[in-house]
């Protein structure tokens, strides 16, 4: 950028002249006159105000000007007051502004600071002579109520322009009876109570007078805008929106924020409107309501000749706002991260989740940063609410200099640079994705259902069974949820349906396909947003295809939570899936954040908000539950896509969802054990644990295994022991206290809820079996160990470990383990022992037939391999303690390697056996086919190499029983 050509500006100055500007030495004359270049509202505040000058020069404007008492015997002194107080403040403003001693943020929010004060100055006056006259309304609790003041737009982002109106709407808290009144001796209705303030109130701002104007009010956005009341009860507003919000509005209420009056109240009601702003799901249908937006705008420019309108017109800072709004009403649902009300942190939110390119992030920060500061300076010019760049040649060299650009061609130059990288960024956003879809036979084909159509075009396009297809089809068209449609969303399900349709055609099993196909579909009619996502993202279109004719299990979740869409837009990217702390953690948030979707939410101090909470209602705890099992839906399916896009080996698909799962134990404990407090009260010194058995245990969970859970308990002796007695309303002793625990906590987890079950659990592996206490203390398991457990008892403690609770009772359950596993044992009969009780379980649960084999339960299978590494573990844990170290069956041969108990050649050969039967089990379990299969050849491997180690050590699983 060239040095700016100084212009003329004694003439600016002659208003000062009164002032003493003569007096004034060359450096500050020098500033003056940069701002009387840059802004006439300046100079004239300055020769109005003589002393504001003196000021200014002090400290360059550092600090800013203190507001006015307005002296409530004197409400005819408040509009003079407020008025030489804002002009004085934004002069303030221009001047550090002019002089680069603030940026274009600094000065945003400068600006949006002085009308929240004017406004809170405005409402206190007000209020105070209101319950003078009209008395106060008090809701239920007497608690005083008070208007709330919300602002929307450029205000309720914390960026308002220079010279912008300000965008409110007034809202309160209903009294406890409707027909209360004010306690005044004119008592008023509330409606017209806070109607009449708000009225007031904008015209104490907006009202013109000899001093000019405050603040410009706009009381459009509120419901039905010109024709709706004044101010509105928070409940009448909330079933508006529900009943009649419209898309504009969920832009418009993107940015609300209180500012004035009863914020708490405020605050609390834009949290409830959240749902209407933020949809849970990813919600590809704001992009309709943005290219309808889009449309009359475009159609106002081009009637107005707006194309020099830096807000309204192409690559204005409309655009760049709608762009980012959109992008944050698609996810913001589900990522609370997003739910920026201002546009630069809101754009630095879509970059670090992804949804916009780095440097397409910061073009368009700068592009919006300039746009602001030229806005700014229009406006700063002659303090007039304009966009508009000027067309007076004088006017605008001012304007070029002011903004250290050599002419006005410079400054347009770089306008139009920036205007071009927000038109194109917005026009791809915009621009449809689903293509020319509804060409081609099968379109045709659907387009002419129910009553016409060919079959003959099914039959083409590759389905066998023709008749089949075609009969399913005119079903689905002539179903109620299709003939009710709406005709966009109708129009939607057209360019989608002939996409399924040649998807399912070209899929091994295309009758079953488009079976699993339209059955979603149908769940999902009602749902437009889903129809929108896959309109608007071929992509996810063709992956749900392939999801759904490839994997039963997959169609079917989707189909009854089609809440699981939304990943289909993620589940391909390639890289590392969440571990285990990421997991637990995302579980751990569920419900701490009062986001209602559950999903995704922030993360904050856990304990301190449980505390603070105190007891919950029935309905808390099935929104947790409904939550909780979302993400649990949701990490579950992208870590079966992993899978079964072959992303990741099975062992850690098994071990995620293993993971998975301890994460929900670990939050439903949280909730079971806050429960038990309320109804029971506490029993500080009583330590509660659960006990992962089997594939839990192991870390290699089934995508729709049940869990095998083990509990105790441990009360110290010096508190009293099985005798302590909990401190609630309704007292338990510490065996009673702890068995309701893991009664409440296998409820919870098994109780059915609109999102399904969590967990179906199996508690039969605890001491005794089904004939034993649900609930062992730590020294009875410990004793039942050692006297009378069983060996298969002590192999499936191998796989054993703490998930939930307390930690110092997991230790201590270590100890136990540990001391159980490493007892001495007779080689000989502990192989006899291992090798019939293997042979009768074969007996009884293997389903191999003729070729098909078993994976889990035949020869050579799943269970053979752990009864193998069970059978060593406890032959050589005496002496070779490391082999107790790890549960996992990888864990497990690699300690074995490691202990010299099998050879480098063995460890190979099983963990690949492993991972190859453990493979073919999981695709089994995603298309809901028994675990059973011809065996390959990497099978026949996997089933000799664990053969081949069973008789090496000693085990023959074949014997007859």
């Amino acid at each position: 950028m060239t040095p700016p050509q100084p212009i003329e500006s004694a003439v600016l100055l002659r208003k000062l002249e009164p002032a003493g500007i003569a007096q004034l030495d060359d450096c500050a004359t020098a500033r003056l006159e940069a701002v009387a270049i840059a802004s006439d509202f300046a100079i004239d505040t300055l020769a109005r105000q003589p002393g504001l000058l003196d000021r200014l020069l002090q400290d360059d404007g550092a600090a800013a000007i203190p507001p006015p008492e307005l002296d409530p015997d004197a409400p005819e002194a408040w509009p003079s007051a407020l008025r030489r107080y804002r002009t004085a403040e934004s002069t303030r403003l221009v001047w550090r502004d002019v002089l680069e001693l603030d940026d274009i943020d600094t000065t945003l929010a400068g600006t949006t600071v002085l009308a929240e004060r004017c406004l809170q100055l405005a409402l206190d006056a007000l209020e105070a002579t209101f319950i003078e006259r009209h008395g106060v309304l008090r809701d239920a609790s007497g608690k005083v109520l008070r208007l709330v003041v919300l602002a929307l737009g450029k205000l309720g982002g914390g960026e308002l322009n220079f010279s912008s109106d300000v965008d409110l709407v007034y809202g309160y808290e209903p009294p406890g009876d409707r027909s209360d009144a004010s306690d005044g001796p004119r008592p008023l209705a509330a409606e017209h109570y806070f109607s009449r303030l708000g009225q007031k109130l904008a015209r104490l701002l907006d009202d013109v007078t000899v001093d000019g104007f405050c603040h410009r009010v706009d009381l459009r956005l509120r419901p039905y805008g010109n024709a709706g009341r004044v101010a509105w009860s928070f409940p009448a507003m909330e079933q508006y929106f529900q009943r009649e919000g419209r898309d504009w509005e969920r832009y418009a209420w993107q940015k609300a924020r209180p500012v004035a009056g009863d914020l708490a109240a405020g605050a609390e009601f834009l949290e409830l409107l959240r749902p209407f702003v933020y949809r849970r799901y990813l919600d590809y249908g704001a992009l309709d309501g943005l290219r309808a937006m889009k449309a009359a705008i475009a159609a106002e420019v081009a009637r107005k000749e707006l194309a020099d309108d830096i807000k309204r017109g192409p690559g204005g800072i409309r655009e760049i706002e709608f762009l980012a709004q959109a992008l944050q009403l698609i996810r913001g649902g589900r990522d609370p991260h997003l739910r920026e009300r201002s546009l630069q942190p809101a754009l630095a939110a879509l970059v670090d989740a992804g949804q916009v390119e780095v440097q397409t992030g910061a073009q368009l920060t700068a592009a919006y940063r300039f746009l602001r500061h030229l806005e700014n300076r229009l406006q700063m010019f002659a303090d007039q609410q304009t966009h508009a760049l000027p067309v007076e040649p004088a006017t605008r060299k001012r304007i070029a200099i002011g903004m250290g650009f050599s002419d006005w061609a410079e400054l347009r130059a770089e306008l139009e640079r920036h205007r071009g990288v927000v038109g194109e960024e917005f026009a791809a956003l915009l621009a449809p994705r689903h293509g020319n879809r509804t060409e081609g036979e099968l379109a045709a084909y659907w387009l002419a259902l129910p009553d016409g159509g060919d079959a003959a075009i099914l039959a083409e396009a590759g389905f066998e069974d023709a008749a089949g297809a075609d009969s399913l089809l005119r079903d689905f068209a002539r179903s109620p949820g299709v003939v009710a449609l709406t005709d966009a969303t109708r129009s939607r399900l057209d360019r989608v349906l002939p996409a399924f349709m040649e998807g399912a055609a070209r899929s091994s099993q295309p009758a079953l396909a488009l079976r699993r196909l339209l059955a979603l579909v149908q769940n999902i009619l009602r749902r437009t947003a889903y129809l929108a996502l896959l309109d608007e993202q071929p992509a996810a279109l063709a992956r749900l295809v392939r999801v759904t004719s490839q994997s039963a299990l997959l169609a079917e979740r989707v189909a009854v939570h089609p809440l699981l869409l939304d990943e289909l837009l993620d589940a391909s990217v390639a890289g590392e899936l969440p571990g285990r702390a990421e997991l637990i953690q995302a579980c751990a948030e569920v419900g701490l954040q009062g986001d209602g979707s559950g999903a995704r939410s922030v993360p904050g101090d856990a304990a301190g908000q449980l505390a603070a909470r105190g007891k919950r209602s029935q309905e808390d705890v099935e929104a947790v539950l409904n939550a909780l099992n979302e993400v649990r839906q949701a990490a579950s399916f992208r870590i079966a896509m992993a899978h079964r896009d072959h992303r990741q080996p099975a062992v850690e698909s098994a071990r995620q969802v293993a993971w998975l799962a301890e994460g929900v134990v670990n939050r439903v404990l949280e909730m079971a054990t806050r429960e038990m407090i309320a109804a029971h009260g506490g029993l500080p010194a009583t330590r509660f644990g659960v006990i992962g058995y089997g594939s839990l245990g192991g870390e290699e969970l089934g995508f729709d295994s049940d869990l095998d859970l083990v509990f105790l308990y441990d009360t110290p002796a010096s508190v009293g022991g099985a005798d302590a007695v909990s401190d609630g309303p309704r007292p338990l002793d510490a065996a009673r206290w702890s068995a309701r625990m893991a009664q409440k906590l296998v409820a919870l987890l098994e109780a059915p809820t609109r999102a399904g079950r969590l967990y179906e659990v199996d508690v039969r592996l605890r001491p005794d079996g089904a004939k034993g206490v649900l609930v062992s203390s730590l020294a009875s398991f410990d004793a039942y160990q050692h006297e009378r457990a069983w060996n298969w008892e002590h192999q499936a403690l191998v796989r054993a470990r703490p998930i939930a609770g307390d930690t110092t009772l997991a230790a201590d359950f270590a100890r136990v383990r540990s001391a159980t596993l490493s007892r001495p044992r007779d080689q000989q009969q502990l192989r006899e022992e291992v090798s019939a009780m293997r042979a009768r379980m074969r007996a009884e649960l293997d389903r191999s037939k003729g070729d098909m084999f078993d994976l889990k339960q035949g020869q050579g299978g799943l269970v053979d391999l752990e009864f193998v590494l069970q059978s060593l573990v406890l032959e050589h844990a005496a002496s070779r303690p490391g082999v107790m170290d790890t549960q996992d069956t990888h864990g497990l041969i690699a300690a074995l390697h490691d202990e010299g108990i099998i050879d480098g050649e063995t460890r190979t050969q099983l963990q690949a056996a492993h991972e190859i039967l453990l493979s073919r089990s999981l695709d089994c379990s995603l298309d809901r086919r028994p675990r059973r299969m011809v065996p390959d050849a990497p099978v026949e491997r996997a089933r000799a190499a664990i053969e081949l180690a069973a008789g090496e050590h000693g085990l023959d699983f074949s014997r007859r029983v």
